[in-house]
């Protein structure tokens, strides 16, 4: 159904990864200057490597910094671009990582019919990451697939939330990036608009049991604006991009959890900038 991920090419040779990394850190560097948004919901909280959803994660260790957290990520195929770095980053903070994303869609929203199929198989998913992973917080990007009235998003968004407390974690809705509204996007233009709007309504409205993050902070609302940092197809990001979205959110999380982020260059230029997705892209 991501038909963004359906056509073959060559893994990157070593001279495009080599610039990958050295562009990665340059744009994990730059965002250090971006004032973040606050993760809101007042109140306490409720309660793998990036390029593959079977690995079970590494478990993060005991100590100051991730203090035993487990991320559970989930997402779209553009959260599966953001997952590499964003595993490095997590784990060289000593926090767990799972990433759960789909290039299929990821959405949990019951909401058309087509939207309700992709939701089926997600819901799935989760009830097995859960049981096999144990995450401590369950952090969901707002997909592109996240299709229905407002009131659907709710009441999707809220029962994530409350299978998120039902198995002891913390849940995270972060928005979207910016991103190409192409052909295919169109005719659900006004459900991508409202997703995140529903989604922090109902961290507003949960007493911090759920907490919102509005990424706009650091992409802009405009997908063509260089500080969206979209790849060529105008809807998932290059190494650069998905790297400054580690950093940030990590930071984001650390704020909330009590652990320090690990510094860039223990992670910014590790071998997931060769992650062969940045290659289907076409990235440089």
């Amino acid at each position: 159904m991501d038909k963004n991920f359906t056509s073959p090419h060559a893994h990157q040779p070593p001279h495009r990864r080599r610039r990958g990394r050295r562009a990665a850190l340059a744009a994990v560097l730059a965002a250090t200057a971006v004032t973040g948004a606050v993760l809101t919901g007042c109140g306490a909280g409720g309660g793998g490597d990036g390029a593959s959803k079977t690995d079970p994660g590494t478990p993060a260790q005991q100590g100051p910094q991730g203090k035993g957290k487990r991320v559970l990520w989930m997402g779209d195929s553009i959260a599966g671009a953001e997952a590499p770095p964003l595993a490095a980053a997590l784990k060289a903070s000593g926090v767990g990582f799972k990433n759960a994303a789909s290039d299929g869609g990821g959405t949990v929203v019951e909401g058309d019919k087509m939207a309700g199929e992709i939701a089926e198989g997600t819901w799935k998913d989760l009830s097995k990451n859960i049981g096999s992973f144990r995450p401590d917080v369950i952090a969901y990007q707002v997909t592109t697939y996240d299709w229905g009235t407002a009131d659907q998003q709710r009441a999707s968004y809220e029962k994530l939330a409350k299978t998120a407390q039902k198995a002891g974690a913390e849940l995270v809705i972060v928005s979207a990036p910016p991103f190409k509204i192409d052909d295919f996007y169109k005719k659900y233009e006004s459900a991508i608009a409202s997703a995140p709007k529903a989604a922090k309504q109902v961290a507003d409205r949960s007493g911090g049991k759920v907490r919102f993050v509005d990424a706009s902070a650091l992409w802009g609302t405009d997908p063509e604006a260089g500080k969206a940092q979209r790849a060529s197809d105008g809807i998932h990001s290059c190494q650069q991009g998905s790297a400054a979205f580690a950093k940030w959110f990590t930071e984001q999380l650390g704020k909330t959890y009590g652990f320090t982020p690990a510094a860039p260059k223990q992670w910014a230029t590790g071998s997931w900038t060769g992650d062969e997705r940045y290659g289907k892209l076409g990235c440089r």
